[in-house]
C-alpha cells in the first residue's frame, strides 16, 4: 500500500491540514514548512489522488516531475527551484523516483492517464525514445538533462541539457595540458542505452585522439549497474589504481564517483593532485567542501531548471517546443595539478 497525507504530517512534523496546504499550495505557508513536508513526500514517495481536486476544478492544474534516481545530489539542486517555480505559476508539482528497473517514458504514460496532468517533465534517463512515445504521452513534455535524439520529431517535446560529450572533452583535455597521459575514466553503463555517462566516456576517448594518446582500457573502470556514487567511485578507484601504477590522472562523469576516487587514492597512501589527480562533474555543493575541493564540469543547475520549467510552460501556452542546450563551467578547486615531477615510481 501506498503511503498517505498522514504518513507525509506524521514525518515531516506537521499537521494534516498544513500538508495539504503545502500540496495545493493554498493559504499561508512557512518556506521552512514547505521544504520539511516536500522532503518527505519525495522520501515516501507519496502521490496525491487528485480525483476529486480535478473533479471539482475541471481541470488538475499539476505536473509532473520524474527523475530517474531522486538521491543523485545534483538533481536534488534542479529539484528545490523547480518546486518553487511550479508552486510559483500556481500548479501543484507530484515528483516521483524512477529506479533503474524501470523505464521513465512508460511510468510517464501512465501517470498522465491516471491522474489528469496536464504536463511533464523527465529528468535524467537515456537517449531512446521515440515518436510513438510522445503522441501516446499527449500532454506537453519536457526533457531535462537529456533529450530524445535525432530519430524523434523534435516538435513533439522540448529538451534543456548540456553537450555531455563536449564537457568531458574538456576535463579530458584540461588534464593533458597539465601533462597528464596516463589518464583514466571512471564510469556507469546502464545496459547499451545512450546515457550522459556513456556521451561523458566518448568526450574522454575523442580528446585522448585528438591528442594522439593512445586509448587503453587498462585505463577505464566501468560496470553496468543501476546505481553509482560514492562506494562505486571509491571501489572502481581502487581497481584501477591496482592495475595501473603509473596513472597520474583520473576523469569522473560525476562529483560524486571523484569524491569516492579522492577517498581511495587517500587510503592507500597517495595524495591528491600530488599524485594523482582527479575531476569531477556536475558542481555539487559537498565537492566543494572536499578536502581538497574537487576540480569539476559544473553543469548551471538553476538555469537549467528555470529553463525547463519556461520550456513546459510555453508549450502549455500553445508555444512551438524549444531546444536548450547550456555550457557548462570549468571550476578548477585543488584536485589536479601538473604531472612534472609527480610520476609514481
Amino acid at each position: 500500500m501506498g503511503a498517505t497525507i498522514k504518513d507525509v504530517a506524521k514525518l515531516s512534523g506537521v499537521g494534516i491540514a498544513t500538508v495539504s496546504r503545502v500540496l495545493n499550495n493554498s493559504g499561508v505557508t512557512s518556506n521552512e514548512t514547505k521544504e520539511k513536508v516536500m522532503a518527505a513526500v519525495r522520501e515516501l514517495n507519496y502521490v496525491p489522488n487528485n480525483n476529486a481536486r480535478v473533479l471539482k476544478m475541471g481541470q488538475s492544474k499539476t505536473i509532473a516531475l520524474l527523475a530517474k534516481s531522486i538521491t543523485n545530489p545534483f538533481f536534488q539542486k534542479m529539484i528545490h527551484t523547480i518546486e518553487q517555480k511550479v508552486f510559483l505559476r500556481g500548479y501543484h508539482l507530484e515528483i516521483r523516483n524512477v529506479n533503474y528497473s524501470e523505464h521513465e517514458m512508460s511510468m510517464a504514460i501512465k501517470e498522465v492517464q491516471d491522474r489528469n496532468l496536464n504536463g511533464i517533465i523527465i529528468m535524467g534517463g537515456n537517449f531512446e525514445y521515440t515518436n510513438e512515445d510522445f503522441k501516446r504521452l499527449g500532454v506537453p513534455c519536457v526533457l531535462l538533462t537529456v533529450s530524445a535524439g535525432d530519430s524523434v520529431d523534435s516538435e513533439l517535446y522540448s529538451s534543456v541539457i548540456i553537450d555531455d560529450e563536449a564537457e568531458s572533452y574538456k576535463a579530458t583535455e584540461y588534464l593533458i595540458n597539465l601533462g597528464h597521459h596516463r589518464i583514466g575514466c571512471i564510469y556507469s553503463t546502464h545496459g547499451s542505452n545512450v546515457t550522459p555517462n556513456l556521451l561523458r566516456f566518448r568526450g574522454y576517448q575523442k580528446a585522448l585522439e585528438a591528442y594522439s594518446i593512445p586509448y587503453d582500457p587498462v585505463l577505464v573502470s566501468s560496470i553496468n549497474v543501476s546505481e553509482s556514487g560514492y562506494e562505486f567511485g571509491f571501489n572502481m578507484m581502487k581497481n584501477m589504481m591496482e592495475r595501473n601504477k603509473d596513472m597520474t590522472a583520473v576523469v569522473t562523469v560525476a562529483d560524486t564517483m571523484a569524491i569516492g576516487a579522492a577517498k581511495a587514492v587517500v587510503s592507500a597512501g597517495l595524495r591528491v593532485p600530488e599524485d594523482i589527480s582527479i575531476v569531477g562533474f556536475d558542481g555539487i555543493e559537498v565537492a566543494e567542501y572536499y578536502n581538497p575541493s574537487i576540480d569539476t564540469i559544473c553543469q548551471p543547475a538553476e538555469q537549467m531548471s528555470l529553463g525547463a520549467i519556461d520550456a513546459l510552460f510555453g508549450m502549455l501556452q500553445g508555444n512551438k517546443a524549444s531546444h536548450t542546450v547550456y555550457e557548462a563551467s570549468l571550476l578548477k578547486r585543488g584536485s589536479c595539478t601538473s604531472v612534472s615531477g609527480n610520476f609514481r615510481r
